[in-house]
């Protein structure tokens, strides 16, 4: 057969436009809808929302599977074939846009609010001084964001997009095939068949177009460059976010859903809504969290920020007082990262607090699986993997001893039994 019966497109020639755009409505009914480029509602979206909000997914879940929908939209669009009409090889091309095509910059959160409501914005070229994108950090040695869509974008595309097509199957408003399969070898059977209850869970629910993606070891904060970019923060509001973060282990936005009645300084809790529950948990801080969190309300009531009980605990410095979302304190964190020419994340205080309190070695390990709510004690245990900068210490010291052993060779003992004094008038030696 001809190459002409098996039409394939070109990546690098396809032009996706950034039409359309996730629109967050502030209605907890319909938190977010995905608007065409006409500025209509995606009906079979709206409808996958509502399911996942059946099922009580969070917020930030909306908005991460609305992102990756969006993407495979405007490749739909831009390649003129009906979302119904999608075929495996349309999700096979997608996946080889996904990597060739320039990923968009993320829109400030500021420019956001001034009407900017895509989200995503036109490559730009990066500041004179940054590293180029891609390449690792001097100080921190985590890579900075590349220009292309990493992989674990492209592996969480697809999970998100199979699912989408498995429940419009499901309900029979779908086309009559997943564009996105599994591999042939796992689409016959359950998950984990035959499962020892003595082994761990694999993961075996493997799609097709889904790329390979390395497990990493999580990246803590080393003491003195976590003293340093302490010492960076300006106000006593910043200095109390990152003592709580670095002290409980939660995760960034749960901090922040705190209210001012949560931190309890006579017991040493602070009190959070976890992410995937949403579970209201109570987690225990340092006293130093407590103190610099006391100075911060102190400048912000003089100030005429809101008192209550059942007020947020975290807000804005400046007037109109507003509490203090994601991206604001993100946008914090990231300005003392600049000072110090760092990239850590807010996701590194999370895992810093997780290694100081695994390596403990008066805390037992499902303590700590309790304090960073993880379903998994194998997730917990993650955090006794030595960092990579322990495993090059280490190994310096090991070629260290083996130049010492090769310069001061070890003395020659005798086997147990063997009197020195009578060898050496038997061989010769030293008297």
């Amino acid at each position: 057969m001809s190459q002409s019966e098996f039409p394939i497109r070109n990546p690098e020639k396809l032009a996706v436009p950034l039409v359309g755009r996730l629109h967050e409505t502030g209605d907890a009914a319909e938190p977010y809808q995905l608007l065409d480029p006409d500025g209509e509602p995606v009906g079979e979206v709206a409808w996958y929302f509502a399911e996942l909000l059946a099922e009580n997914k969070p917020m930030t879940t909306l908005r991460s599977y609305g992102m990756d929908l969006l993407r495979w939209y405007r490749f739909l669009w831009a390649v003129e074939v009906l979302w119904d009409r999608a075929a495996r090889a349309d999700a096979r091309d997608f996946t080889r846009w996904l990597q060739v095509a320039d990923k968009p910059v993320r829109v400030h959160w500021r420019r956001q609010r001034e009407g900017s409501t895509s989200g995503e914005a036109t490559p730009s070229l990066p500041k004179p001084g940054r590293p180029a994108p891609g390449s690792p950090n001097p100080i921190t040695g985590k890579s900075t964001p590349g220009l292309k869509y990493a992989l674990n974008t492209w592996a969480h595309s697809e999970t998100v997009l199979r699912t989408f097509y498995e429940r419009h199957l499901e309900n029979g408003t779908g086309p009559i095939m997943n564009p996105f399969p599994l591999v042939r070898s796992r689409r016959a059977g359950r998950a984990n068949a035959h499962h020892n209850p003595m082994e761990p869970f694999r993961n075996e629910r493997k799609g097709r177009y889904r790329p390979t993606v390395p497990s990493r070891i999580p990246r803590r904060i080393p003491d003195e460059l976590f003293n340093a970019l302490f010492a960076a923060l300006k106000y006593n509001r910043d200095r109390a976010l990152l003592a709580f973060w670095v002290s409980t282990g939660v995760r960034a936005d749960e901090l922040l859903t705190s209210k001012q009645k949560d931190p309890l300084p006579g017991q040493q809790v602070i009190g959070v809504i976890r992410k995937g529950t949403r579970d209201y948990q109570q987690v225990p801080a340092s006293p130093d969290a407590f103190v610099w969190l006391r100075l911060a309300q102190e400048e912000a009531w003089r100030k005429g920020v809101p008192r209550g009980l059942s007020k947020p605990l975290w807000w804005t410095l400046r007037r109109p007082w507003r509490p203090l979302e994601y991206h604001a304190a993100r946008a914090m964190f990231d300005s003392a990262n600049d000072l110090l020419g760092s990239n850590w994340t807010l996701h590194d205080l999370r895992h810093t607090a997780s290694f100081r309190m695994a390596n403990d070695p008066h805390m037992s390990l499902t303590d700590v699986q309790w304090v960073l709510a993880h379903a998994h004690l194998s997730t917990t245990e993650l955090y006794l993997t030595p960092s990579p900068e322990e495993v090059i210490e280490n190994v310096r010291a090991h070629h260290a001893r083996q130049a010492r052993r090769q310069l001061e060779p070890e003395p020659q003992v005798p086997a147990p039994g063997y009197a020195p004094e009578s060898l050496r008038v038997l061989f010769g030696g030293p008297q």
